[in-house]
């Protein structure tokens, strides 16, 4: 993985970078992300040793920080290694997207991966009462949640397996858990070679490696300048980083979208996922010509390791395009990307930067899950944010289970 910068590198930041990494690294004492690279997944190595072979589906019920991840690295390796079982996700409360998804499956050759960390989250709930109303088999289903939560209480009850969330890992930083990890081993992913990836970012990063000054720079950058440029863009070059795309814009809202610790002052940098080159045809607009309030992160892949070429072969009036014939698209997605950086460029005023990742597999991913996940908490520091908390969106599922529970109160009282 290489990242390489194209706006200025802020001089004299010596004293602001020792501060900065003083403070994450006692920060990485308490936050639990920090050490997943480390984890022993003997339990999960084990409990997919001994899965029932006739399962064809693994369906994820979670939202958010339960399933983006693991959905994420599973669709961005399935055009490339063909996957053991195939993942669903229900995330959603809409009717029609849970019919959808029940007209996929097979329940009986499904396996069910109930995940909420506090028990008590509405969307997955109400989904796993619907399907566990039409099988009751407890073998059917897995829990992930926090040890003595409600839901790990109802687990017990039916004697159904439960996997334990380490503790201070937050829902948007739990893909390297059991979250992510057990999902997607049971189709096939090497989480092993997942987790070294990340380690490696980790190493790069606590011990003077190649990443540490291009995740310290744009971390001060994007802190000094978020409210000049209070927009990121990431422009993923590659179909297989849409999901991926999803994942940033949750971990980067969620984490630093935020009133500052001890002050009223709101602050955060919003996140906008693009995939080229559709969205050279769109939104790049905005970027060239519009507001000068973003800043762009373009991902490249290294090697497609695909050879698929544009035929050698001239189209009546379409001659021009000859210049098309006999190369691959791997080469010419590549230049399609590196022609909208050098446009960018050469309007000198837009802050760009680039991450190749080598190849499409498991420790890429793995490596670029940690770096913004290192990214994400250095400027929620730099900006002084809690990047672990959620306020504001407790605060709507506050008001909804309390509408929840006047609407029920409310049968109760029309059917005496």
């Amino acid at each position: 993985m290489r990242n390489k910068i194209h706006f200025n590198i802020l001089q004299g930041q010596k004293a602001l970078k020792d501060e900065l990494l003083t403070n994450i690294e006692e920060e990485s004492l308490n936050i639990g992300y920090y050490t997943l690279p480390e984890q022993n997944t003997d339990d999960i190595l084990n409990f997919v040793d001994g899965f029932d072979e006739s399962i064809e589906t693994i369906v994820v019920l979670g939202i958010g920080g339960s399933s983006l991840g693991s959905k994420a690295i599973y669709e961005f390796l399935k055009p490339i290694k063909k996957p053991k079982r195939r993942l669903l996700f229900f995330e959603s409360t809409d009717p029609l997207n849970i019919q959808e998804i029940l007209s996929k499956i097979d329940i009986e050759r499904s396996h069910f991966l109930v995940i909420s960390k506090s028990g008590t989250t509405v969307e997955t709930i109400s989904i796993f009462k619907y399907l566990y109303a039409q099988k009751q088999d407890s073998s059917s289903y897995t829990f992930i949640t926090d040890r003595d939560s409600s839901l790990d209480d109802f687990a017990k009850s039916i004697s159904a397996k439960r996997f334990y969330l380490p503790d201070n890992v937050g829902g948007r930083f739990s893909v390297l858990s059991v979250v992510g990890l057990l999902p997607l081993a049971l189709c096939g992913v090497d989480i092993k070679a997942l987790l070294k990836g990340s380690s490696r970012v980790k190493e790069s990063f606590f011990n003077d490696g190649y990443l540490k000054e291009s995740l310290l720079n744009k971390a001060i950058f994007y802190a000094k300048y978020h409210t000049t440029y209070s927009i990121n863009c990431l422009f993923a070059y590659t179909e297989t980083l849409r999901y991926f795309s999803e994942w940033y814009v949750q971990i980067w809202g969620e984490s630093l979208g935020k009133k500052q610790c001890n002050s009223a002052f709101h602050v955060g940098v919003t996140p906008i996922g693009l995939i080229g080159p559709k969205d050279q045809h769109s939104f790049l607009q905005l970027i060239v010509e519009g507001t000068r309030d973003k800043s762009v992160t373009f991902i490249k892949i290294d090697d497609f390791e695909n050879d698929l070429k544009v035929p050698d072969m001239t189209l009546p009036h379409l001659e021009k395009l000859d210049i098309l014939n006999d190369i691959t698209f791997h080469d010419l997605i590549t230049m399609q990307s590196d022609s909208v950086i050098e446009a960018l460029l050469e309007q000198r005023d837009i802050p760009l930067d680039e991450i190749v990742i080598e190849r499409v597999d498991e420790e890429s991913i793995g490596q670029l899950i940690y770096y913004y996940e290192l990214l994400t908490s250095l400027v929620g520091q730099l900006i002084n944010v809690n990047t672990y908390n959620q306020p504001g969106v407790e605060a709507g599922k506050i008001i909804l289970k309390e509408k929840l529970q006047k609407n029920k109160n409310t049968k109760v009282k029309n059917d005496k």
